[in-house]
């Protein structure tokens, strides 16, 4: 097994992409092409509510405020295709860090390009937002594959975590820097929007520039690939994969739970700018002050979720962070407009669970995934993973398309977390890391 210096490198990785997630995918994009789709289609109602559409592709009306949920589902089903291709050509590929650089610098460049949007210009931004999030999708694919290569099976849960808790600080001190900037602008003789573009183009560089370090460090990692894999075609070889996964029934069960409580996650997590700001009327500094609330206080939340998970078992322990997160869920739909101190509690209380759910359900798919297939395994787990959720921005962004109410939308989400918490209450763990071929850890 490799050394703590291979893990730290891997940890750099997290930093680097969760500053893109932090300030770009989950704060500011969402409002800001809001706002620009309102510009384009109602540009007499300022920053109210516009109920004209806009047409996405060219073809289907919606409205501004539902744009980036349905945004986020069209990049998922472009991924559910290309993340297969992308973990399939890692696992055959004996340099997988190149991989996981080029997928980084695309979704950096498409970011950073982010810088460009004004005035009424949502197209780009629906574009860029698009490219970016499948990009960023492809290289956790890699990314998460590596684990598997970096910590053993009684090491997952705590690397994982620790991995998670370095991404909240990078995010954390990029989202601090875009705070400052976002509050005091107008010393600078900036306007609001000139502030959110550079923040936007910070999270790209920011991105861009930290991927080196896990690039570089992971280079050595060793990686002998047969040569009848490296041959394999891999239309076959994801055909065979399909087939394959009969005969790991928890694997799929694993999966199905994770499609349904994360989405509620994701879904949380991506609309929730855009719920404090268009429903609750919350300033939008104040939003960035709870985001980075949030940040600060997942750092605590990863670790403490791994300290638990290494005396009940990650099973255990994301059970009660999903009934933790049915309980944001309900509190957020009653949260009074206009009240901040009850958003920023509701900041810290999702702060507690949102890295030590997501950092443990990686931790534990990756003990149910054969051997030497890790990317093209991860390829199926990313296109339900941060970033990518569809099934939830689906249905978020059609309750607001029929109703108009944010409140509403958020309710929904219910269900997902139920539902899922249900599934994962079924998955036999020890069979499937059995099944797989893989050593059982101590605490399960």
């Amino acid at each position: 097994m490799r050394s703590t210096r291979e893990q730290r490198a891997w940890y750099w990785y997290d930093w680097a992409n969760s500053a893109f997630y932090t300030t770009t995918a989950t704060v500011l994009i969402s409002p800001y092409l809001v706002s620009l789709a309102t510009n384009a289609a109602c540009p007499d109602v300022g920053s109210g509510q516009c109920s004209r559409p806009v047409l996405l592709l060219g073809l289907v009306p919606v409205l501004p405020g539902a744009l980036p949920s349905l945004l986020a589902t069209l990049s998922t089903l472009i991924s559910a295709v290309v993340l297969l291709f992308v973990g399939a050509a890692a696992d055959r590929s004996a340099h997988p860090h190149r991989w996981l650089g080029a997928t980084a610098w695309l979704g950096a460049a498409a970011g950073s390009l982010m810088f460009f949007l004004m005035g009424s210009n949502w197209e780009l931004g629906a574009w860029l937002m698009v490219i970016s999030l499948i990009a960023f999708g492809a290289s956790i694919v890699v990314y998460d594959s590596m684990l598997v290569r970096i910590a053993g099976p009684d090491e997952r849960d705590r690397v994982s975590s620790r991995g998670w808790a370095w991404g909240y600080v990078g995010g954390g001190l990029l989202l601090a820097l875009n705070f400052a900037l976002m509050s005091f602008y107008p010393a600078l003789g900036i306007d609001k929007a000139m502030a959110v573009r550079i923040s936007l183009l910070s999270a790209g560089l920011w991105w861009a520039g930290f991927t080196f370090i896990p690039v570089l460090g992971l280079r050595s990692l060793p990686r002998e690939v047969p040569v009848e894999v490296a041959r394999r075609n891999p239309f076959r070889q994801l055909a065979a994969t399909f087939a394959e996964m009969r005969h790991y029934p928890q694997t799929l069960a694993f999966l199905l739970a994770f499609l349904f409580y994360n989405d509620g996650i994701q879904t949380v997590i991506v609309s929730s700018s855009v719920y404090a700001i268009r429903e609750l009327g919350i300033e939008e500094n104040l939003v960035l002050a709870t985001f980075l609330l949030t940040q600060f206080v997942a750092i605590l939340g990863a670790l403490g979720f791994g300290w638990v998970a290494a005396r009940i078992g990650a099973k255990r322990t994301v059970l009660i962070g999903i009934g933790i997160w049915l309980v944001v869920v309900l509190v957020g739909f009653g949260i009074p407009s206009g009240v901040v101190g009850a958003l920023f509690g509701l900041g810290a209380a999702i702060g507690l669970v949102m890295g030590g759910t997501q950092a443990l359900s990686r931790s534990m798919y990756s003990q149910l995934i054969p051997a030497g297939r890790e990317s093209e395994y991860f390829s199926f787990y990313q296109a339900m993973e941060r970033g990518t959720s569809w099934l939830g921005t689906l249905a978020f962004g059609l309750v607001f398309q029929f109703t108009q109410s944010y409140r509403l939308a958020l309710v929904a989400l219910v269900v997902f977390f139920l539902v899922g918490g249900a599934l994962l209450a079924r998955v036999d763990m020890r069979k499937g890391i059995t099944d797989a071929g893989n050593v059982l850890p101590k605490v399960l």
